[in-house]
C-alpha cells in the first residue's frame, strides 16, 4: 500500500512515504524522563503545540505511564488527563493526534475528542473491543510487542531468539487487527524497545530491524532517552539526546517509518538528513 491515509479528523498521513516524527506528550507526572512531565493540562497543550510547530508529524498523548514498574491507571482517570488536552490542542492545530492507550472505552472517548490514531502497547490483547473500534472509526493502530505488563516486565525477561519471537508476535498481532476489520494500510508495528527486554535483546532488535519490517507494515521505533541508551553511553536520562539520535539514525537507515521522540526539532533534522542520504546508498 502507498499514499496518504485519511484520518478520522480529516487530516492525511503518509505512512509509506518519508519517515515520520512522533512527538511524546505525557499528560502525567509518572514518566521516566522528567522533561516530558505535563500533568497540568495547559502545559501539555503548550508542549504539543510547540512540538507541532517544530515539525512533528504526529503528537502522541499518553495518560498512563508504561515505564517499567508503572501502576495501572483506571479509565476515569485516564480520560480526565487526556480529553481536555486533546480538545484544546485540536482546537488550535490539525497535526494528527495519536493516543497511547490499551482500553477500548478510553479509545472511544479520545477519538470522539479528536484523536486520529491509537497506540496500543498490548497489541489489541488487553481489550478485544479495541480492534473493532479502530476499524469502525477508520483509525490506524500501533501494535507493540511487550513481555509481561509494565509493573513487572523487566523482572528477568528471557528469549531464545528475540527477533524471531518478536516478529512472530507482531505477525499474529497484525492478524488480529485484520480479523477485527482494520485494513492493512492502517497497521503499524512497534518491536517495543525496553518492554520486557534485556540489553542484548534491544540491541539484537535494532540491528535486525529489517526482519520486523519484512512483515510489510510500517515500523515505529520508540527508544528516546531509554535505559538502553543510558547503558551504552553511561549518561543519565537528561544527557541521552546524542545517543538517541545515533540509534534513531540507524533505525531510519534500516527502514523505520516512524520514530517516537521527546526532542522534536533534533529528530526532524535527523529525518531530513537521513532522507537525503538513504536513496544514494548502493
Amino acid at each position: 500500500m502507498s499514499g496518504p491515509v485519511k484520518l478520522p479528523s480529516g487530516a492525511l498521513l503518509d505512512l509509506r512515504g518519508r519517515p515520520l516524527v512522533m512527538a511524546i506528550v505525557n499528560c502525567t507526572e509518572d514518566s521516566f524522563y522528567p522533561g516530558s512531565h505535563n500533568a497540568d493540562p495547559e502545559a501539555a497543550v503548550d508542549r504539543a503545540i510547540a512540538a507541532a510547530e517544530a515539525g512533528a508529524d504526529i503528537i502522541d498523548f499518553g495518560g498512563e505511564s508504561s515505564r517499567p514498574g508503572a501502576a495501572y491507571v483506571d479509565e476515569a482517570e485516564e480520560r480526565r488527563r487526556l480529553i481536555p488536552v486533546i480538545r484544546a490542542f485540536r482546537g488550535r492545530k490539525q497535526t494528527p493526534v495519536s493516543v497511547d492507550t490499551r482500553k477500548g472505552p478510553v479509545a472511544r472517548s479520545v477519538l470522539e475528542a479528536g484523536a486520529d490514531l491509537i497506540n496500543d502497547i498490548s497489541a489489541l490483547e488487553d481489550d478485544p473491543a479495541l480492534g473493532p473500534l479502530c476499524a469502525e472509526w477508520g483509525a490506524p493502530v500501533v501494535l507493540m510487542h511487550k513481555k509481561g505488563v509494565p509493573v513487572d516486565m523487566q523482572n528477568k525477561p528471557f528469549y531464545e531468539d528475540v527477533v524471531g519471537e518478536v516478529r512472530a508476535y507482531l505477525a499474529a498481532a497484525a492478524g488480529r487487527a485484520l480479523a477485527a476489520g482494520i485494513p492493512p494500510e492502517h497497521i503499524i508495528l512497534d518491536p517495543g524497545i525496553g518492554f520486557g527486554k534485556r540489553r542484548e535483546d534491544n540491541l539484537a532488535i535494532l540491528a535486525r530491524l529489517g526482519e520486523i519490517r519484512s512483515l510489510g507494515y510500517p515500523v515505529l521505533v520508540g527508544l528516546s532517552r531509554k535505559t538502553i541508551i543510558g547503558d551504552l553511553t553511561g549518561r543519565d536520562v537528561s544527557r541521552r539526546l546524542a545517543g538517541t539520535l545515533a540509534a534513531n539514525a540507524l533505525c531510519l537507515m534500516e527502514g523505520a517509518g516512524i520514530i517516537r521522540v521527546h526532542d522534536v526539532s533534533e529528530a526532524v533534522d535527523l529525518v531530513k538528513v537521513i532522507s537525503a542520504i538513504r536513496p544514494n546508498r548502493l
